[in-house]
């Protein structure tokens, strides 16, 4: 069974890789697809359900969630997590060593920071997380923000250096004052961040 009539190579299970993507891993869930040019590498983990755009690229060490999607030309390095359910938009930046150099004085995979994306959150087009930061639970980085700083759950962030400037509900839209988004979801101070209220 084809998912697509963009020529994905057909794997045993739903899901599919283009035949111009370069999947090296065996650790690549159920029903994820991977488009044209994208490189997964050996030692990459990546979950069910993901959707990689043309161009990226998946450094051995990610870990990569269940229903993920990362879009087009984004490059995920070693040191990297990013949770179920997050969106990187296209372009999006991340790095893995905060004093990067090449050769005698490169330093080793041992002295990289993590960086962590949490369940939900979205990091914008064109935006940088600089290595070893937190963007907490649906959080949301705006486009072409530069993150410097662990974000916490729920806020919103933008420019650069990026900076709070409210907070969002899991559906994406911008809350209140009141915590109370339009779509019922209600959400409490927890914090930097926010959580939810209980049903």
């Amino acid at each position: 069974m084809s998912p697509s009539p963009l020529r994905l190579r057909p794997r045993s299970r739903p899901g599919g890789f283009h035949k111009l993507a370069v999947v090296e891993s065996d650790a690549v869930g159920a029903e994820t697809r991977v488009w044209a040019f994208a490189h997964v590498m050996k030692g990459a983990k990546v979950g069910a359900r993901c959707n990689l755009g043309e161009g990226v690229f998946v450094e051995a060490g990610v870990v990569i969630g269940d229903d993920v999607t990362v879009k087009n030309g984004v490059a995920i390095y070693d040191g990297v997590t990013v949770g179920d359910e997050a969106f990187v938009g296209p372009h999006a930046v991340f790095t893995n060593d905060l004093r990067p150099r090449s050769g005698r004085y490169k330093r080793p995979p041992a002295k990289f920071a993590p960086t962590r994306i949490g369940r939900g959150a979205t990091v914008g087009a064109n935006a940088t997380v600089v290595c070893g930061h937190d963007v907490g639970a649906y959080a949301m980085v705006a486009a072409g923000a530069v993150v410097t700083k662990d974000v916490p759950p729920y806020a919103l962030v933008a420019g650069v250096p990026a900076r709070a400037i409210g907070f969002v509900c899991a559906c994406g839209e911008t809350l209140p004052r009141h915590l109370r988004c339009a779509c019922g979801l209600a959400y409490h101070r927890d914090g930097a961040g926010l959580a939810p209220d209980s049903p």
